[in-house]
């Protein structure tokens, strides 16, 4: 009996050994399986002899019933065993073989190109296994209806013609469900959805040190972190600014800087919480869609010459009410919240409650009475920013995007405004510049005039022709004023940026001068002057504080300055109050504010 059990082992190791393309299949299926995303769809494997639908020539096809046939016989490397499974289990996860009962209608050729370039394109950005190498290195953007479509009318490239793993056969096969199977319909596409959510949440978790390894070692999450979590899973129009967000929860720090609740810091993307506060999870996602809004919409950016904690408490009228609008958490006791102010912009509410100073003194945001939420700088050690630019402008435009194309409910409309106003950059200063003089300095223009016959007509001189020529009074209108402050206080670089724009465009329209006041302790007037010229008698005086009203009346009062010309103020913001009875714009270095509400445009050189 030992002998003949002995042998029947030696027998099962040889036929075990004699077997290479199932131990290469088995090799990676493993490393399929590794991957969390895909080893949660429900997929099954079938490497039958007798299998009808196993391919002909290549690895893998898939079926509507979510199995993966394969050719016992086939060999392979392991690496591309995984790339071929990979393949086939994304098709059930995009939905391109949906379990259906009854007699089913197999996709034409057109229809398993597209679907097969929108898989492989998918796996450049997924890496599974190892890519073939006869495989196109790009593949053209839109989604599989729209390749299919094009490539219908154009013809499928040759390129992208047999990129499936069944080789030149069709590698997606609809059948009818099975009964036997009982239950429900399987939905791929939502099984593989929500796998790589908790894929995502899994590798945010260990990032931010909440979990030990993929597998395991989670430590309870607080509840501000379910909240953030909740955001990245669960709701597209701030999951991806949650994404990118990072929760500071330290007492001692929010003892020190008087936060109540939270603040937020839109350059360092870091939310400040006291984890003192014994909030629920659907206050919490209040809070944290209060601050990345803030964040998001550059709150602390739009603020400008108004008192911060003025406008603070204005868009904070207007978050709260939007989040109500949105049932997204549950507002906490005591927040701002008006129903009369209800569709006004954070400036309009400016507008109404800044009269009432006392009273606004004693309301309280998020960090506090007194104090705004939205900070002007980290707490903490700085580090690496943020370019608001990619990361707030580009987020919030496709948690729109996909808020909407999800269906995921109404929002109110100041707010997609809003959104939509940060999806588009705003112009450069001088490109604003430029349209400001377009619009408010005239062209002089010329007119035809037989007393100046034209030269230009060398090849037939006998013909008398009109000559171009400038009206005096024409040329005398296309003129404007430049206020200049010339204190100690103004940097050199403005200076020199700001002069150079101004000769620049006012050249390019002919202006001929300019009409120019340098102002210090006192004006000086400079008559007019060639623009090219200005920068050249500039000169920086290093006296007090700058007074710009006399040069500005003295513009003004002058007889020999049209009415009509507008007048531009170069000032670094520490100067008067100004009162300018024309049209005018003001000219200032970036984070400078003027010490009054400006009726004109301000342009901020970078």
């Amino acid at each position: 009996m030992s002998r003949g059990h002995d042998r029947q082992k030696q027998k099962q190791k040889q036929k075990q050994k004699s077997d290479p393309a199932a131990e290469a299949f088995e090799a990676g299926l493993r490393l399929v399986r590794a991957n969390r995303a895909l080893a949660a769809v429900g997929f099954s494997v079938c490497r039958q002899e007798d299998c009808a639908a196993s391919p002909g020539a290549g690895l893998v096809r898939v079926d509507s019933d979510g199995v993966l046939h394969v050719d016992p016989a086939r060999r392979a490397e392991p690496d591309a065993w995984a790339w071929a499974l990979a393949h086939a289990i994304i098709h059930l996860g995009f939905g391109h073989v949906p379990a259906a009962t009854g007699r089913r209608t197999q996709p034409d050729r057109y229809d398993l190109a597209a679907r097969c370039a929108v898989v492989n394109r998918f796996l450049l950005g997924f890496p599974v296994g190892r890519t073939p190498d006869d495989l196109p290195a790009s593949y053209p953007d839109g989604d599989e209806d729209r390749l299919a479509a094009r490539w219908r009318r154009d013809g499928i490239p040759a390129a992208h013609d047999r990129c499936g793993t069944a080789g030149g056969e069709p590698d997606q096969l609809l059948v009818p469900w099975d009964s036997w199977r009982g239950g429900a319909l399987k939905d791929w596409q939502l099984e593989f959805a929500h796998a790589l959510t908790r894929t995502v949440a899994t590798a945010m978790d260990l990032a931010g040190g909440r979990r030990s390894s993929m597998r395991g070692g989670r430590t309870p999450l607080q509840p501000w972190e379910r909240a953030l979590s909740w955001f990245v899973s669960s709701y597209p129009l701030l999951g991806g600014i949650a994404a990118g967000i990072t929760l500071v929860a330290d007492a001692e720090l929010a003892r020190a800087h008087d936060i109540a609740v939270a603040a937020v810091d839109a350059g360092a993307a870091e939310i400040y919480v006291n984890p003192l506060v014994q909030f629920d999870d659907e206050e919490w996602r209040f809070v944290l869609a209060h601050e990345m809004l803030h964040a998001a919409l550059r709150h602390g950016d739009r603020c400008g010459p108004r008192d911060p904690y003025f406008f603070n408490v204005a868009c904070d009228y207007v978050i709260n009410g939007w989040l109500r609008e949105m049932d997204v958490g549950t507002m906490p006791e005591g927040l701002l919240h008006d129903p009369e102010l209800h569709g006004l912009s954070a400036e309009e509410v400016y507008d109404r409650i800044a009269g009432d100073l006392r009273r606004i003194r004693r309301l309280s945001t998020l960090r506090g009475r007194g104090a705004p939420d939205v900070l002007g700088g980290p707490l903490g050690p700085p580090g690496p920013y943020v370019d608001l630019d990619a990361f707030y402008r580009r987020g919030l435009g496709h948690g729109l995007d996909l808020h909407q194309h999800q269906e995921r409910g109404l929002l109110p409309g100041g707010l997609v405004e809003e959104i939509r106003a940060l999806t588009h950059p705003p112009l450069p200063w001088d490109a604003q510049l430029a349209r400001w003089f377009d619009e408010f300095v005239p062209r002089p223009e010329a007119v035809r005039s037989f007393a100046r016959p034209s030269r230009r007509q060398a090849s037939t001189p006998d013909i008398p022709r009109a000559g171009r020529w400038f009206p005096p009074e024409e040329v005398a209108r296309c003129t404007f004023g430049v206020v200049l402050d010339t204190s100690g206080s103004m940097d050199r670089t403005l200076l020199g940026k700001a002069l150079g724009a101004i000769a620049s465009y006012a050249e390019a329209r002919d202006v001929p001068a300019a009409r120019v006041v340098f102002c210090d302790a006192a004006p000086y007037d400079a008559g007019y002057l060639p623009v090219t010229e200005i920068a050249g008698r500039v000169r920086v005086r290093g006296r007090g504080g700058t007074v710009l009203q006399p040069g500005v009346d003295l513009l003004h009062r002058a007889d020999d300055f049209p009415p009509g010309a507008p007048v531009l103020v170069i000032t670094d913001g520490w100067c008067d109050v100004l009162r300018v009875r024309r049209e005018h714009a003001y000219l200032v270095p970036r984070g400078a504010r003027l010490p009054f509400t400006p009726r004109g445009p301000v342009f901020t050189v970078q």
